[in-house]
């Protein structure tokens, strides 16, 4: 882009008339005290001096081409185009005469016939339109950055007072979280006691059912085993259940079962509490003595396939992946399965029992009040402690934002927050200053991170003119991505175009009237002569 140097230097040469300074044809004013006519020259790199006649004789003296600045002959030369109206330029000497129109002004054709017309003020009129657009463009940017700069300051004195009456409401939230936490433990006590008793009384009542269900069990029993009714349980009515057998050996002997009645021969009803300790747990209800055992179903034969069938197995490549992981899984859940069914375990035995029981009753009146208040109690806890975290939150982002780098005068921070968008023909490039930028195909499909803000990157005297966003994801064995974003003039806030110059490295240009300078500064401080 054009230094506003040279805008402004365009803009006043509009009222500066054209003067004629004599000097020989190829040299800028800027060198005409070198080429004194009547005097030898001396060539610029000091290397020898000539008479003045030898310059522009087209043959070159000097090293440097410096005595042929008008015509062809020294290779290294340079000719100055003068282009009144427009721009000054330099050409390569070799372009002298060559039959191309190189200068605006037509002083590089002046011996080759060339038909040059001279349209040094059409370019002049067309870019001095373009640098008063630019300049004004500038002008618009700047003023809209001194509104942003004052925003910024308004924006961080709000903030700042913000902050001091958040830190003041998070000592009351503290402080109320504290008395909320002692009525909170002062309501549960009282209701983890209450619901303690309530449970030892359930635990109670279970008790003395399964008490009175295993004496209703052990009188059952004792009818069964007292075969003859005689009121005594003995010991051949106990050797006509095997599975009594204390050591499980396959031979219950008179002596065992002996044992079992207390070392006697027979028991009465009172006397047999005793023994049905001993055998509840073995014992087997006669009533349930005709029930068939479960028969164990064979096993599926495996069976290899015949070679002299039509059939082929499947290739060794052509075996379904999916079959083999089926049987993984199924040998990972259950690597003993058969169709044999191990007996209920005590837990389900137990779960049964309980489902006998019935269910906890609820609470009575008193217990429920105060659970209702312990709740009460939590809940409010809850809320304060919620409310306090979202007072830290709140400070976090505060001290953040206070204490970011939005420029020298903050005007970067109306940018905070915000997210700007670019369409392309494949995606939608989206860029959230100070947060990251991403990337997302039009048409569908996940959203890349292209990078997430790193720092400010300009150079030392423009530091604030790029931005870097890094650590994005990881291209396909290659780094991960990132993203410079190139901050340029301008009266709207948008991003103008995005490049990958390189692989996983992207480029965003993003105009801002942030960045426009003052107009005033890039005046020189003194107008001396323009050359036209």
């Amino acid at each position: 882009m054009m230094s506003y140097q040279y805008l402004l230097l365009v803009l006043l040469g509009l009222g500066v008339s054209a003067v004629e300074v004599q000097r020989p044809r190829g040299v800028p004013l800027s060198k005409r005290q070198f080429y004194e006519e009547g005097k030898p020259f001396t060539c610029l790199d000091g290397s020898r001096t000539i008479p003045f006649d030898r310059v522009n004789d087209d043959y070159c003296d000097c090293e440097d081409g410096s005595d042929e600045p008008g015509t062809a002959a020294c290779p290294n030369g340079s000719f100055h185009c003068t282009n009144a109206g427009f721009r000054p330029a330099f050409i390569p000497s070799s372009r002298i005469n060559d039959g191309i129109c190189d200068c605006c002004d037509t002083t590089d054709e002046y011996n080759s016939g060339a038909a040059c017309q001279n349209t040094c003020r059409e370019l002049g009129s067309k870019e001095r339109e373009i640098m008063q657009k630019m300049a004004e463009i500038a002008q618009e940017g700047f003023l809209l950055k001194q509104q942003l700069i004052q925003e910024a300051k308004s924006g961080l004195e709000d903030k700042k007072a913000k902050l001091a009456e958040v830190q003041v409401s998070k000592k009351d939230l503290e402080d109320r979280l504290e008395a909320l936490r002692t009525v909170k433990e002062t309501a549960e006590q009282p209701e983890k006691e209450a619901k303690e008793r309530h449970l030892k009384a359930w635990e109670d009542e279970k008790a003395a059912i399964r008490l009175e269900k295993d004496k209703a069990k052990m009188a059952e029993v004792f009818l069964e085993l007292d075969d003859d009714a005689d009121g005594f349980v003995t010991v051949a009515d106990l050797l006509s259940h095997s599975e009594l057998d204390p050591d499980s050996d396959g031979s219950f002997t008179e002596a065992e079962a002996q044992g079992l009645l207390g070392g006697v021969d027979k028991v009465d009803t009172a006397a047999f509490e005793s023994v049905w300790n001993n055998i509840k747990e073995k014992y087997v209800s006669e009533s349930n003595a005709d029930i068939p055992a479960p028969v164990e179903t064979p096993q599926e034969d495996t069976r290899e396939p015949d070679p002299d069938t039509d059939s082929e197995p499947y290739p060794e490549d052509d075996i379904p992946e999916e079959d083999d992981d089926d049987d993984e899984e199924d040998e990972d859940e259950d690597p003993d399965e058969g169709d044999y069914k191990s007996p209920p375990t005590t837990q389900t035995q137990e779960k049964k029992d309980d489902d006998d029981e019935g269910t906890m009753p609820p609470y009575d009146e008193q217990t429920q009040n105060l659970i209702d208040a312990a709740q009460k109690a939590r809940n409010e806890f809850d809320e304060a402690e919620k409310a306090l975290r979202e007072v830290d939150d709140q400070i976090r982002n505060l001290e953040k934002e206070i204490s970011f780098d939005f420029g020298p005068g903050a005007e970067f921070a109306y940018l905070y927050g915000q997210c700007y968008e670019l369409s392309t023909s494949e995606y939608i490039y989206r860029l959230c200053p100070f947060n990251r930028v991403s990337q997302k195909p039009k048409y569908g499909g996940s959203e890349t991170n292209l990078g997430s803000w790193g720092k400010w990157t300009g150079p030392e005297d423009n530091v604030y003119s790029l931005m870097k966003y890094e650590h994005g994801t990881g291209c396909w064995q290659g780094p991960n991505r990132s993203t410079t974003v190139k901050l340029t003039c301008g009266k709207e806030t948008v991003v103008v175009s995005t490049s990958e110059p390189s692989r996983c490295e992207y480029m965003m240009e993003f105009t801002t009237p942030a960045v426009c300078q003052e107009p005033q500064s890039l005046y020189p401080e003194s107008h001396g002569h323009t050359e036209l």
